[in-house]
């Protein structure tokens, strides 16, 4: 039995999953406050079963996670437009619980409170949502999330970390649910709000379209080479069973 076959289908099935990342990713180059979704691979070894006992090294179906960098701001002019200053997050009062978000399109409904595009409820370092007078027009947001209408506080635009590391879920709103459980961010010194601006998508447009012109050569590359491998195990059978 060849293993060249097995490690050949196992990259096969590493590329498909890249693939389907950066396709992912092209579909949300425009996409407000999104980030891009990278796949770590790994190495796995596992003896054959051969006298010399050597090992062969198989690839992982990889791990997903998401790129850390920062999308470029830009200036919108709208006073209910927030992004997100540092490694922060916005929180999202949503039915799967607290989702964090870099997608700052925020309005205010009938009722005054702060929602997302999507309408869920923005919430405060408390996890509680965003009230504001309905009559009282737009507000003014300081760099540290302090909402004041009318020069009166309101409350406070909530930031929140997690480590996305140990797993997450995309979710509505460029949103994702992550895993660890979100902390409020205390000390904010090095993050803050920014009013009247939005994060772009950080997806690098150029540089997804080459990585999928690189993994699709290498999946046809794979492909042509497991046929190749598997017509000369076709070969080799025949000979040594006398067969023309």
């Amino acid at each position: 039995m060849q293993s060249g076959i097995y490690v050949a289908l196992s990259s096969q099935m590493a590329l498909e999953r890249r693939l389907t990342t950066i396709a992912d990713n092209l579909a949300n180059v425009n996409t407000t406050g999104f980030r891009g979704t990278e796949v770590k691979f790994d190495q796995v070894l596992s003896n054959t079963e051969n006298k010399l006992n050597a090992k062969v090294a198989f690839v992982s179906q990889g791990n997903d996670y998401l790129s850390v960098e920062n999308g470029e701001l830009q200036n919108t002019g709208n006073l209910f437009d927030f992004a997100v200053k540092g490694d922060a997050w916005f929180g999202l009062n949503t039915p799967a619980g607290l989702v964090l978000t870099r997608d700052g399109r925020f309005t205010m409904n009938e009722s005054g409170a702060l929602v997302s595009v999507r309408g869920f409820p923005i919430v405060d370092p408390g996890g509680a949502p965003i009230q504001l007078d309905p009559s009282g027009g737009a507000p003014t947001v300081a760099s540290n999330g302090t909402i004041a209408q009318n020069g009166k506080v309101m409350g406070q635009i909530g930031l929140y970390n997690a480590d996305v590391g140990k797993g997450f879920l995309r979710y509505q709103n460029s949103g994702i649910l992550p895993t660890d459980t979100p902390q409020s961010v205390i000390d904010r010194s090095n993050v803050g709000v920014a009013q009247g601006y939005l994060e772009n998508s950080n997806v690098n447009g150029m540089r997804e379209m080459t990585n999928l012109i690189e993994v699709s050569r290498a999946f046809d590359n794979i492909s042509t080479l497991t046929s190749s491998s598997e017509g000369t195990l076709t070969d080799a059978i025949k000979t040594l069973g006398g067969s023309q």
